[in-house]
Order: C-alpha cells, then structure tokens, then sequence
C-alpha cells in the first residue's frame, strides 16, 4: 500500500494560494448534462477554434454519452467528431491543445463490463486518434475496474487520469476516497481527479479531501470536477484554488451552471479578486457565449430549463457583483462551515440567480442525482407522458441506493437505480418489477458494492444465486473481433466501424446502414 512517506516529498503547504489551470467541459459534459449531449459535431466545430485561442492546455471534448448520442441522435461518426477536433487543436507535442476524454473504465464508453480486449483495442484506437488523455473511473469506486482501461492508455503513450467518484454515505468516508487513490496510483494512474457527479461536495468537504490528497501525493496533478446542481460546486471551487488542486473542470456561461459546472467567468472574478493566477485567456468570452447561446437555442426542444441559461457575463464585475465577490471571497478564507455556508448564500442567491441561473433546489441533495441522469430522466419521461412522476421517482432514488449498497450515482449506476426507482414508482410496489441491471448490480456483476446491500432485496433477485465476487472482467469472454467483422463486412469500412458496432450494436449498425445507403449510387 502506498503512504505519504513512500513519496519522499514534503506535505502539501495548505491554504497557500497558488496558480490554478481551468480546463473546459462545455462541448462534452456541459450539453451532456444540460442538453441529453444533443450538440453535434458542427455545432461543436462553430466554438472549438475559438476554445483553441482561449489559453487553455486541456479540453474536455469526447467520450461519456458523446458517442452513443452521436450515433444514435446527431448522426455523427464519433471517430470522424474526435479526428476533426485533433485536427483543429494541433498535436499537443507541438504546443496543440490536449483532449481528454472521459472512460467508464471496464465499461468503456458504454453501460456494462467488456472483455479485456475490447477494452485494449477501443482505447488504442482513441489515444491514437488524438484523445490522449484518459479519465479512467468507476461508478462504484472498485479499482480492480480500472486496471485494465489505465495500462491499455498508457501503453499506448496516453496519460492516465484516475477519478474516484464522490459521494455521500455512511460507507463514504475520507478513507474510502484515500484507499481508492492509492490503489489508482499503485495501478498506474498518471494524475488524480475527484469526480464530483451530482454536487455533493460541501466545501469543508473539500478541503479535508484535497488536502488529504495533496499531502498523501505532493506531485500528483490533481482535478476537481463536481456539478451546480446542488449550489455548492462554486465554492468548493474557489476553496479548491486556495487548497492547492491543479487544474478546475469548468462551462462557458450558457453551458454552465445548474446540473452542469460552474462559470469560468465568475471564478475568473473570483480568482482575481484572491490574486490567484489563472491559463484561461477569457477575451473571447463574448464570441463563445454568442456560439454556445445559439447552440442551446437550437435545442430548445430537450432543454429542461431553456429559460434559465444565464445572461452574458460582463468583462468586469458589476457594481452590484463587485461587494458581494468580495464579502464571499473573505468568508471562503475562514474555512469554517458557518463562514463557507454563509458564503454559498451570496454567490449562489445573490450572485447566480439575479444573472439568470436558476434558483437551487436542495431536494437534489438527498436524491444525488447526476446532472446528465437528471437531463436524461426528465427526456425520459417527458416522451412517455409521465413527466409528473418525477418528484415521486426521485424521492424514491436515495431508497433504492441505500438499498444496491450506497453505489454513487454516475454512469452506470445512476441509470440503473434511477430506471428502478422509476419501476418502484410506477408499479406502486417496490421491487414487484426487477430490470436485469438492477440485479446484475446487487449480484456484484458490475464490481464491489461500496457497503452491503439490502438483504431483503437481495434475496429477492438474487433467485436463489450467490454474489459474483470476482473481478467483473473474469465473467466476460474475450469478443471475436473477427467473427463480428464477417457478420458485418458489408458495413464496415474501418477498424474504428468494429468497434463501435461492439461498443453500441443497435445504434452503430443504423448509423453504418444509412452512411452505406448515402453512399451507395442512385438507380435510374
């Protein structure tokens, strides 16, 4: 097990202001949290040159939903978006902008446990194809999932990013978060990142867990990503720059806020006012607003809260802006739940709202629903007429969690408890009706349960089994790459075509059929 005194480097100085890098998520998980990842390859194409400009080393561009939706609603070839994106931001070893990528680990860019060598030949095909930074997580924190997704980026001269997925419980400890880095590290992991999916993360939170982090490895590069959807993400942010973290996941104005990250341009003020420097170039703020407003109103039609997209962000704080940046700045400096909570108050009823955002719902905080599974339920059940049961569903989420174990809630699991607590609701008995990934989970079929699950629940799927206790990968067989090519040789046209047909069948084999049809000549 790796400790602190393995490194043989000096504990991280804590509460010393230091340079903090953003890295922008506004064409990957910003309209995935906010827009069902609706946006298409032009749509993302029209704001990319300008991101390009704007100082930053990283982009957050591909992976998550994206190439799923893209197949399934865009009717974009995933490979054909991420080789235009390389394209566009240059080699990173000639000064080019950095990919990166979000992996589910042994789930890959899907929703269950591929074999070994899928996962190997997916992931050398994205590093190869410009996506050369990988952020490898697991939705239930089991490090035996990462294992394989952290040496195939690496073989193949990728970097590694290992994310712990970060909730609350009472299994969900600081322990738990610093036992799952040491085993990411041990693994191989290039760099940290706490994955803070549904904005959970209170800022006091904050600083014990980056600090801890930062003291167990002084010269890992660490991220914090974490949501609004709760109002704590802007000052758990601004704690984060004044804690040490490296680098801050963030959204242009329109893209932000609410179920997505936070602004770069309030914590650009905020960063000002604290004298911590930042990479962001934000002179083209007006330009990629202006992109990124036109976008969303382009997808109005699965935009849960078309009028809450916050206005344009001003150069300058406005006078109103400037006292309340201030009095937040100097509470967040105290460090003390009463200071930070009072902080949380102005910028988020003070600041946030009067700019357009919408007003914070804390019944989010019990459900911990996701941004993207929040954006996708809604979808859900606004196209089957029963848009009404939502509150109910999500009253339902935290019982049917507590019931799998405590799982966090991101990809998969938030789906898979989510599309359950929605049975429970609607059959009006819980558990009358089990899906199958709902028992797959209990089982251990996706990995380690974080704590143990209900015991009457499980005996109700398990059907008279006993738990998968091995790693999830030890129950899949290695997929015969060469038997699917010859079930599809007449749509394959790539090995990139292979693999998504592996990856996403249904969605994969339409998108091959039509591109085939729009090619093939037209008869007289």
């Amino acid at each position: 097990m790796t400790t602190a005194q393995d490194h043989n480097a000096p504990a991280a100085t804590p509460h010393r202001p230091r340079g903090v890098d953003f890295i922008d998520c506004s064409l990957r998980d910003g309209h995935q949290s906010l827009l069902a990842t609706r946006m298409s390859t032009d749509q993302c194409m029209a704001v990319l040159p300008m991101l390009r400009d704007s100082g930053y080393s990283i982009l957050e561009l591909w992976g998550g939903a994206t190439l799923d939706s893209a197949l399934r609603f865009t009717g974009d070839d995933p490979f054909d978006r991420l080789d235009r994106f390389r394209e566009t931001l240059g080699d990173p070893a000639d000064g080019g902008v950095t990919i990166r990528s979000l992996c589910r680990g042994q789930n890959l860019f899907g929703y269950t446990p591929y074999p070994d060598n899928v996962v190997v030949e997916f992931l050398k095909v994205a590093v190869r194809s410009g996506s050369t930074r990988m952020r490898v997580f697991d939705a239930l924190n089991d490090p035996r999932n990462l294992i394989t997704a952290i040496m195939a980026t690496k073989t193949y001269n990728g970097h590694a990013e290992a994310a712990l997925s970060y909730t609350t419980s009472p299994v969900h400890d600081l322990n738990h978060f610093l036992e799952f880095a040491r085993a990411a590290i041990d693994s191989g992991a290039d760099s940290l990142a706490i994955k803070d999916m549904a904005g959970l993360l209170h800022p006091v939170d904050a600083n014990e867990l980056i600090e801890a982090l930062k003291r167990e490895f002084p010269t890992t590069e660490l991220t914090l990503h974490s949501h609004c959807t709760n109002g704590l993400a802007v000052t758990a942010y601004i704690v984060g720059m004044l804690t040490g973290v490296d680098h801050l996941d963030t959204c242009y104005g329109p893209m932000a806020g609410a179920t997505s990250q936070p602004p770069v341009e309030l914590l650009a003020y905020f960063a000002r006012e604290l004298d911590i420097p930042i990479n962001a170039d934000l002179s083209l703020v007006p330009k990629i607003d202006a992109a990124l407003r036109k976008a969303r109103g382009e997808l109005a039609d699965i935009d849960k809260d078309p009028e809450h997209m916050g206005n344009p962000w001003p150069a300058e704080p406005t006078a109103e802006m400037r006292p309340l940046i201030k009095q937040a700045a100097k509470l967040i400096q105290k460090r003390d739940r009463e200071s930070l909570d009072q902080a949380i108050a102005i910028i988020e009823d003070q600041i946030l709202v009067p700019q357009g955002y919408p007003k914070i719902d804390r019944a989010q905080l019990d459900a911990q629903v996701p941004g993207g599974m929040l954006s996708n339920l809604h979808n859900q059940l606004k196209e089957q007429g029963k848009l009404e049961q939502l509150p109910k569903i999500l009253e339902e989420v935290p019982r049917v969690r507590k019931a799998a174990g405590y799982v966090p809630l991101v990809t998969p699991t938030s789906q898979i408890v989510g599309t359950q607590a929605a049975f429970n609701v609607i059959q009006g008995k819980p558990y009358s009706f089990v899906s199958e990934p709902f028992r797959d989970l209990l089982m251990g079929k996706y990995g380690r349960l974080p704590g143990p699950p209900d015991p009457d629940v499980l005996e109700t799927v398990s059907r008279g089994e006993q738990p998968a206790t091995q790693r999830p990968a030890d129950y899949v067989q290695d997929t015969d790459l060469q038997a699917i090519y010859k079930d599809n040789a007449d749509l394959i046209q790539s090995h990139r075509d292979l693999l998504l047909l592996i990856l996403f069948p249904m969605p994969a084999k339409q998108f091959l059929t039509q591109r085939q049809q729009s090619l093939a000549p037209a008869t007289a």
